[in-house]
């Protein structure tokens, strides 16, 4: 299956958003909650409706990005968050994408995306990185089927796809995830090497 802009379009448009929490989730909330700089500069791909972004944003985050391309969530980002400038809300395919970032947070997009595209999808997270930049937040820790989105994995199949661009700072069962989720996310930070 093809899951093109057009697909994720369709899904918003249906109301199939069961990967949608409506509000930040609790494990990213505490991760946020613990960055001091506020100068840093962060994306958040794949962002759906944005409630990472906005908080990034509460919390003084100002230098944070969103990039999606599904075009349905980033207008309701724009109508929750009139104030925030287009340029930091990008239409488009991450794979595409141009930047240098010093964290990229992952909420349910590495799960959307065809599990053959892994391997791209290290590699651009490495590109896109600044040296020693962060890649965290949460991948689901349920068996890989073909059955998806969303797709699962293991931690060692995480560790074996990311640890030649990546030195694995911490991953492991997230005490914290929202209800729906408990027991199948991992939380990582993963270092750019």
């Amino acid at each position: 299956m093809n899951f093109d802009s057009n697909y994720w379009e369709e899904r918003y448009k249906n109301n199939q958003t069961g990967w949608d929490a409506g509000s930040v989730t609790i494990p990213i909330k505490h991760y946020i909650d613990n960055l001091t700089n506020k100068k840093l500069k962060i994306l958040v791909p794949g962002a759906g409706n944005g409630y990472e972004f906005e908080y990034l944003l509460q919390q003084g985050f100002n230098n944070s990005y969103v990039i999606d391309i599904a075009l349905t969530p980033l207008q309701n980002i724009k109508a929750r968050l009139p104030e925030v400038p287009g340029t930091h809300i990008i239409h488009g395919d991450f794979f595409d994408h141009v930047g240098e970032y010093d964290l990229i947070i992952e909420q349910t997009f590495f799960c959307a995306l065809n599990p053959e595209l892994r391997q791209q999808y290290v590699e651009k997270m490495y590109s896109l990185l600044k040296p020693g930049g962060r890649l965290a937040g949460l991948l689901f820790s349920f068996p890989l089927t073909e059955q998806g989105p969303p797709f699962g994995g293991s931690a060692e199949e995480y560790e074996a796809i990311f640890s030649s661009l990546f030195t694995i700072n911490k991953m492991e069962e997230a005490y914290n995830s929202i209800k729906p989720r408990a027991g199948k996310e991992l939380f990582f930070i993963f270092e750019k090497k």
